[in-house]
């Protein structure tokens, strides 16, 4: 699980071309909501160790979220071979569970 949020962000092209279960989310390290939820977060990740994490680091003019439509923090993005399966803005333990589950298990590129 990525600790802090990156400045550097990886293009949606990049992001959409990721094969498998990866969540991405955007926030910011001084968002109260973003620190509240990190310690459910990285529990719940650590049953789910096929999911690639990306934190990015979103805000005003930060392509990569604008392309989300992301206006709160944190906005988890739960994808399955470059496809949205879920998207949560200030999701609750549950939320993060089902959404994580989702994508979670064999690729759906796979025969």
């Amino acid at each position: 699980m990525e600790t802090v949020y990156s400045e550097e962000e990886p293009s949606r092209a990049e992001v959409d071309a990721m094969p498998g279960a990866v969540l991405v989310e955007f926030g910011a390290d001084w968002c109260p909501y973003c620190q509240a939820i990190q310690s459910h977060l990285r529990s719940a990740l650590v049953k789910h160790p096929d999911v690639r994490h990306i934190k990015v680091a979103d805000g005003k003019g930060k392509p990569l979220g604008r392309s989300f439509r992301v206006k709160l923090w944190p906005n988890l993005v739960f994808m399955r071979d470059g496809q949205v399966v879920q998207q949560s803005a200030r999701p609750g333990p549950d939320e993060v569970e089902a959404g994580l589950a989702e994508i979670s298990g064999p690729s759906s590129s796979q025969p």
